[in-house]
């Protein structure tokens, strides 16, 4: 295939025989032969680098509101891990509301439940009030840059805004044309339970007082009391068009909120120098790990996820509740361990985040508090943690026997050893996980007993919301107790610890009773069928998350899937995160089309609870955990890490024939990128975090090839079934593929089945034929803006003060020859602005003029015609004095009158070659690559109106140095021409000939005549 340049025949690497996916030999026991000589060293060419392909990328994410959104669940948000804010409609009111809430601020009455006494609290809003009603708004929170950003119409005038949220401070900055005002006005709310939506405060209950008001210089406070002890103070200063708001909240102190709120906003810094900061976290932030699939509606919903995580939590920031930083009207105003907090926090392993563990650290930091929640008879070994609690796991845990939920502590230590897992971390591991793991398996030894039937058995305990108690074996609580000794044992021998409970441990596992069953698969405990619908999967929880239960174990499959196949039958209870859980459970058996099927379930709009415009959800109020999740089940069907092993692929639908990851983190600490294209995995790179064992199900059909960085071959052990063991040092890297080394591209994938952007956006208007906009464009030493009006499309390009800045558009034409450019530009300065401008490289006009046009929101057209070739042509605008250049809204082209018919490759007769679309630049979907011998072919079905003469365009790639001719056949009469490098596999170029044409039916067929086989081939066209 096409990468041979400099290579003559097959190479020699670590070679391993067979197609692992259908491997019937026994497994080797040794590691394989190593090769003769080592391969050069080898590196991924990985194009999501630089500010301007990721913003270009995001952009393409972003959500959208072309109408006002009137629900908290239709609307923007932002978010700083504390600092929330939601954006929608004022109630009854011609205003905007921007409500301002924080995870920190909550009650302190433990007495009165974490429904009412440690609930979250809200603090209030800010409402943006124009002076005329509001016709329109066109809206853009742009994942990139964490900003939104849009326009306000109204009946005097239009208000442009940015507002983002940085280092608990909110941030606004607005200008006005007409009659408008900028005036922000700060509502404080009552400072009682969001539950009071649904249901009274308990007996003997007391209001907070209402809050109190202070101005110190030019800076507002809100001070809010609490009867519990503790403040909560919102500051805000409006200075011009900028408004900056920050929250505090202290317990016990009840004045320190109102010194830190206050020193916030006073001690601020200029917007450019907040904004800046702001940026430079989101934009590292986003480069740790990269995802592309073909559906564009789940691929910008998996990135708006990453966004609302990092939005909603942090490290050492409290745990999420379940609303997450956005407090609305709800029944669950706090934190609830019996599945959200689990299934909030999946996705943050796989996408590389763990500096978004705040479960790790909330547990950690309140140890005292789990122990305090178990009675004082427990205390001395023994931690637990109710349903709900407050930030701190204040809440206390019922005793098994009585019927209550006792296992919620030890679920949520599943997520602290994911993160020990995908760290390998053993200092978390034998400072945190161990020591908590040890207390919450503790407590349910305690009561333990044996039957008659010489097993163990747990007395009456709850499965989450399950609405029958059983008697006695609850398998939630049976298969936490088995992971849990599992993991305790299995930590024990990594630390080297002689822990005084191995024994029992060990002695759990062996005589704990069988999980109970029946016809339909899992029961929910003993004597207690699955019979009611349940929207939780706790009795499944052996299967997934915790895998102790497995596809790979074949004689469980049968029981596997009635289970799932009984859960679903019974629909009723049904909710959103019921449908992601069968979506992974799916991927777990490798079905990528059911899996797929069920999370789509939850984008539904006809089921009961689906997803929301702003990929929000709610039940009865807002519960942040399914979306989440749901990203997790996309992680599920890309990539796998259970069970010491690391599958590449396992389950990806059909519907997605082309895959890129780039350092997924899995279980091992190992970083994984892989693409996959055309159905087929392409190569898999894995990197090693911490020189762990590595087991590899790689998907690979053929003789299979592993190298490390070095280019030294891989000591690899086949160990059946598609699994091999690769020796990976700590730092070091391995690449995996199968057959010639593929182009080691990491890039966005083609997008197979389009959709609207999330938001409200309406109805998309094409723009007119032939206009690029300037913010699609490549932008150097420029950025994105949307401040000024009048402008077409999103926004425009405001470039640096600088000579040397640009902005470049790719843009097609059929035929050779002229094209009428018109760009359209802004100039609010007084001095003339000149622009370079080169068509393909070459500079066509060293200086085109742009003066002044008055003010910014005031736009003129320059006219100008450039010569272009056929194909994709670039036309760059290059600032040529420290002025930089004017604002550029977009350019119109033009084609001069002529033209042809195009007739793609891929959609011609091919033969010993493949349908690509990894290299950039192409027409159509894609190109033909020729096998790397003489004879393959493209042929080609051409209809002409009449006999005669015609202009046959060939348009075509070749990456190498080394001329690839090809014998142009038409009709059977033959030419040779000669194909020459074009510089790289990107740079495509044109060849054109005459050809003898008859009426009617024409085939054209285009021969590879050497060895090296033909260029890669883009197109034909005729006229």
């Amino acid at each position: 295939m096409e990468p041979d340049d400099g290579e003559s025949g097959p190479t020699r690497r670590a070679v391993l025989g067979g197609a692992f996916g259908t491997l019937a030999a026994a497994a080797l026991t040794g590691p394989l032969a190593a090769p003769a000589h080592a391969e050069a060293p080898w590196t991924l060419d990985v194009r999501m680098t630089s500010d301007a392909q990721w913003a270009a990328f995001l952009r393409e994410q972003d959500l959208r509101w072309a109408k006002l959104p009137t629900l908290w669940h239709e609307g923007p948000f932002l978010g700083d891990g504390l600092l929330g804010s939601m954006i929608y409609k004022e109630p009854d009111a011609n205003k905007i509301r921007f409500t301002t809430q924080h995870g920190r601020v909550q009650d302190h009455r433990p007495e009165f439940g974490s429904g009412f006494g440690t609930c979250r609290l809200p603090v209030g809003h800010l409402t943006l009030d124009p002076v005329g009603t509001i016709t329109a708004v066109d809206w853009r929170l742009s994942l990139w840059d964490a900003e939104l950003t849009g326009t306000v119409t109204t009946s005097s005038g239009k208000i442009t805004f940015t507002a983002f949220i940085h280092d608990e401070l909110f941030v606004a900055s607005a200008s006005v044309t007409g009659s408008e005002q900028v005036r922000w006005t700060f509502h404080p709310e009552v400072a009682d339970s969001p539950r009071q939506a649904s249901e009274d405060p308990p007996s003997g209950y007391t209001h907070n007082p209402a809050s109190t008001t202070k101005t110190t210089g030019d800076v507002k406070q809100v001070l809010q009391a609490l009867v519990g002890g503790g403040q909560t103070a919102t500051a805000y200063r409006q200075s011009g068009n900028l408004l900056l708001l920050s929250v505090a909240h202290s317990f016990p102190s009840s004045s320190a909120a109102e010194t830190a709120s206050l020193g916030k906003v006073q001690n601020a810094g200029t917007y450019d120098t907040l904004r800046a900061a702001h940026r430079t976290w989101w934009h590292a932030f986003y480069r740790k790990s990269f995802v592309s699939i073909p559906d564009q509606r789940l691929q910008s919903f998996h990135w708006i996820q990453l966004y609302k995580v990092a939005s909603a939590t942090r490290a050492g920031a409290p745990v999420m509740a379940t609303t997450g930083p956005w407090l609305e009207p709800t029944p669950w105003p706090g934190v609830w361990w019996n599945l959200n907090v689990q299934l909030e926090y999946w996705l943050i392993h796989g996408s590389n985040h763990l500096e978004l563990d705040s479960v790790t650290s909330t547990l950690d930091q309140n140890r005292a508090q789990l122990t305090a929640n178990v009675a004082s008879a427990y205390r001395s070994d023994s931690s637990g943690v109710g349903r709900s609690s407050d930030m701190f796991a204040n809440r206390s845990v019922g005793t098994p026997g009585s019927g209550a939920e006792v296992g919620d502590l030890t679920w949520a230590l599943h997520n602290v050893w994911l993160s020990y897992r995908h760290t390998m971390d053993d200092a978390l591991l034998r400072d945190t996980l161990f020591p908590l793991l040890r207390r919450a398996i503790n407590y349910y030894l305690r009561f333990l007993a044996s039957g008659s039937d010489g097993k163990l058995h747990l007395p009456s305990t709850l499965s989450p919301e399950y609405p029958v108690v059983p008697p006695q074996d609850t398998n939630y609580d049976l298969a936490l107790i088995r992971w849990g000794c599992q993991t305790l044992l299995d930590s024990a021998s990594r630390l080297g610890i002689d822990d005084p409970l191995k024994t029992r441990w060990q002695q759990v596992l062996s005589t704990l009773v069988a999980y109970p069953t029946d016809t339909n698969g899992y029961m929910i405990g003993g004597s207690t069928p699955y019979a009611q619908s349940h929207r939780h999967y706790s009795h499944l929880l052996m299967i997934y998350p915790l895998y102790l239960v497995n596809w790979d174990q074949t004689g469980n499959r049968a029981l596997i899937e009635k289970s799932i196949v009984r859960w679903h039958a019974l629909t009723g209870a049904h909710r959103g995160y019921s449908y992601t859980g069968a979506a992974s459970m799916y991927a777990m058996m490798r079905r990528g089309d059911t899996a797929l099927t069920y999370l789509l379930k939850f984008f539904d709009p006809s089921t009961s609870y689906p997803c929301r415009a702003n990929t929000h959800y709610t039940e009865a109020g807002p519960v942040i955990e399914t979306p989440l999740s749901a990203s997790q089940s996309i992680h599920d069907l890309l990539c796998q890490s259970w069970g010491g092993v690391v599958r590449v692929f396992p389950a990806v639908p059909g519907s997605w024939p082309d895959v890129t990851l780039h350092d997924f983190r899995t279980q091992g600490a190992f970083l994984v990128s892989a693409v996959r294209q055309a159905g087929a995995t392409r190569f898999i790179r894995v990197r090693s975090l911490a020189g762990e064992p590595l087991k590899l199900d790689h998907g690979l059909t053929g003789t299979v090839t592993a190298t490390l960085d070095d280019g030294t071959p891989a000591t690899v052990q086949d160990l059946g079934g598609g699994v091999l063991g690769i020796t990976l040092p700590k730092d070091r890297e391995v690449l995996v593929h199968a057959g010639a080394v593929p182009d080691l591209v990491i890039a966005p994938v083609p997008i197979a089945k389009p959709g609207a952007a999330w938001g409200l956006p309406g109805a998309d208007t094409p723009p007119p034929p032939g206009r690029y906009e300037a913010e699609d464009a490549t932008i150097s030493q420029g950025i994105f803006e949307n401040s000024h009006t009048g402008f077409s499309g999103t926004g425009y390009v405001n470039g640096d003060n600088v000579s040397g800045s640009y902005v470049e558009w790719a843009f097609p034409i059929t035929t050779a020859g002229t094209a009428t450019i018109k760009l359209r530009y802004a100039n609010g300065t007084t001095a003339n602005r000149p622009s370079a401008i080169a068509v393909n490289g070459t500079t066509v006009f060293a200086s085109r003029d742009y003066a002044s046009t008055g003010t910014w929101d005031t736009w003129a057209t320059d006219t100008f015609t450039v010569p272009v070739n056929a194909g994709t042509n670039t036309l760059r605008a290059t600032s040529t004095t420290a002025n930089g250049n004017p604002n550029i809204d977009y350019i119109d082209v033009a084609a001069a009158s002529g033209g042809g018919t195009d007739y793609q490759a891929e959609d011609a007769t091919i033969s010993q070659g493949v349908v690509e679309s990894n290299h950039t630049g192409f027409t159509g979907t894609g190109f033909v690559n020729f096998d790397n011998v003489a004879g393959s072919y493209v042929e080609f079905a051409v209809t002409a109106a009449q006999a005669g003469s015609a202009t046959l365009t060939l348009r075509y790639a070749n990456g190498t140095t080394v001329n690839r001719p090809m014998t142009i056949a038409v009709n059977g009469t033959t030419v040779t021409r000669d194909f020459p490098g074009t510089g790289d596999w990107d740079t495509w170029q044109t060849a054109t000939l005459t050809v003898q044409l008859t009426a009617g039916a024409n085939t054209i067929r285009t021969t590879a005549t050497t060895a090296n086989g033909g260029p890669n081939l883009d197109k034909i066209t005729i006229g």
